[in-house]
């Protein structure tokens, strides 16, 4: 609720703020308001149709498209807090005249809509911002009936405000508000960070960081006041991640240095240049050290046999096109597979399969009506009259077996055999064959479960472990360079800009006037020079 309602009153008071330099120069010169209400208002029901669309389109997505989408509007909505912030931190001293000298420029036009336009846009900016950073605080809050209270009571305050400041009622420091709201704004949008990387994760477009690091549920009971400030306001949940901590440290402490950092210990001149420079030096060679310093992850290397449920085993063989697969036990055989496919299923990257069609030599050449019965699961099967066709019967045997081998790399992950036999009956008072499936479980095999289990688990922490070390020695020193080479395209900026104006500042030389032709010999010169002096004086 704290949350929403510094948001709603930082943003509603400066939609208040240029509305109310508007009205106030319309009504000092004698203008209609009604343009610019009607600009005010349209702007106001085309933000609240922006917040409305973006819940209706988010409820009407599946659970991971909703977190996704729910990852997007974080990510929106932490950008837009940060501009503000910085460009508050920047303008909030002149931020009144600087409006003044807008609405008189825009009263200068001649027209009383430029004011209504301007005030449109100015509304429309700060509540499109707002929909999306009360929308991204209402996901991330625990309530979402006290955060929209919230921000209702702020929109409420910062209208009362800026009547006040309107009608000349209320004094209010401009510049101290938008600081102090800043610094507590910046652990808003850092809450918003590690909510929005959580939601990233559960989207499945974020993996790696996912370790636990501390409990925080002893420190933020649920239901207690604490938890509602930390979790409810601030955005921190009880059991933040690994890469929840990092964003929100990468993010926190490198805003409230540049807004919290004492004027009087900050470079000028010449020296911020330098202190940007110093600071990318920094960085880039922070990035240098963790991506030399970090070592890789080492994967996992699956065995190339795996035991069978039926006591025998499997022994997988890869030629990187072609694999082969030998199964001893009661069902040896070999099986050759000519291509693959990408898996993700137990861990694997490969899944191998083919199907073998054979005419098995060890089953009886004939079957007894009663045999019959048996295999066909104890009833008589359709087409077989016993008072016309007592048999016996002569049989043919044909199994179809579809062999499936999933690999990692060249090791054996899972594998099995899936057998359909059929058996087709003849002669023994039939007008013509008939055919029959009949269970075969001596024929199917497939690796023990325990085995896939241990493998895949390993697979797994092979994989996370890479993961995490990329993120320690690629993604952590990416964000450095980047912000390095950011600061040195600054500094370098700052001081293209400073030599610049140096040189504008600095004076033009007055070159000495030339010899006058009419000095009649050098004997002489210095003569009308004291005369000249003296004319002077």
């Amino acid at each position: 609720m704290l949350a929403t309602l510094v948001i709603g009153l930082r943003e509603g008071l400066e939609a208040a703020l240029i509305v109310g330099i508007i009205a106030a120069f319309l009504k000092r010169n004698g203008a209609s308001l009604k343009p610019m209400w009607l600009g005010v208002g349209v702007a106001l029901a085309l933000s609240v149709a922006i917040g409305f669309t973006l819940q209706a389109i988010e409820a009407g997505l599946p659970q991971a498209a909703q977190e996704g989408m729910e990852s997007i509007i974080g990510v929106v909505a932490v950008v837009f807090v940060t501009t503000m912030i910085l460009w508050m931190k920047k303008n909030s001293r002149g931020l009144k005249k600087e409006l003044e000298r807008e609405a008189a420029a825009a009263l200068g036009s001649g027209t009383t809509w430029a004011l209504a336009g301007m005030a449109f846009l100015a509304v429309l900016k700060e509540g499109f911002e707002t929909s999306v950073f009360l929308l991204a605080t209402f996901q991330a809050s625990t309530s979402a009936g006290a955060a929209a209270l919230g921000a209702v009571i702020g929109i409420g305050l910062a209208i009362g405000i800026g009547i006040g400041l309107y009608t000349g009622g209320v004094k209010l420091n401009l510049s101290r508000f938008f600081t102090i709201t800043g610094y507590f704004l910046i652990f808003v949008a850092g809450g918003l960070v590690v909510t929005t990387l959580r939601t990233a994760h559960e989207a499945g477009w974020i993996s790696i960081g996912q370790q636990p690091t501390i409990d925080l549920s002893w420190l933020a009971p649920i239901g207690s006041v604490q938890a509602a400030l930390i979790t409810g306001v601030l955005g921190i949940p009880a059991d933040p991640r690994v890469i929840e901590v990092l964003g929100w440290l990468l993010y926190v402490v490198p805003l409230l240095a540049i807004t919290v950092w004492p004027k009087r210990l900050r470079p000028t001149g010449a020296a911020v240049p330098k202190a940007m420079l110093g600071a990318a030096g920094a960085l880039a060679v922070a990035a240098i050290v963790l991506a030399l310093a970090v070592p890789a992850g080492s994967g996992y290397t699956a065995p190339a046999s795996a035991p069978l449920s039926n006591g025998g085993t499997a022994t997988f063989a890869s030629t990187g096109t072609a694999a082969k697969l030998s199964v001893t036990g009661g069902a040896a055989a070999d099986y050759r597979f000519g291509g693959s496919s990408s898996t993700t299923n137990s861990g694997a990257d490969r899944v191998w399969s083919t199907t073998v069609t054979a005419h098995p030599a060890d089953r009886p050449s004939s079957l007894t009506l009663d045999e019959l019965v048996e295999l066909t699961g104890g009833r008589i099967p359709v087409g077989i009259d016993p008072t016309h066709a007592p048999g016996p019967y002569t049989t043919t045997w044909t199994s179809t077996s579809r062999v499936t081998a999933y690999s990692h790399g060249d090791g054996l992950v899972d594998a099995s055999s899936r057998v359909r036999t059929v058996v087709t009956v003849s002669a023994g008072g039939l007008n013509g064959p008939r055919a029959f499936a009949v269970p075969d479980a001596q024929a199917a095999w497939s690796v023990k479960a325990a085995h896939v289990a241990d493998v895949s688990d390993a697979i797994a922490a092979a994989q996370t472990s890479a993961g995490e070390a990329m993120l320690w020695k690629l993604w952590l020193p990416l964000v450095f360079a980047i912000a390095a080479i950011a600061l040195a395209v600054r500094a370098l900026r700052a001081r293209r800009a400073l030599n610049s104006s140096i040189s504008t500042a600095q004076p033009v030389a007055t070159p000495p006037a030339p010899a006058t032709a009419d000095v009649a010999d050098s004997t002489t010169s210095s003569t009308p020079t004291r005369s000249t002096t003296y004319a002077a004086k």
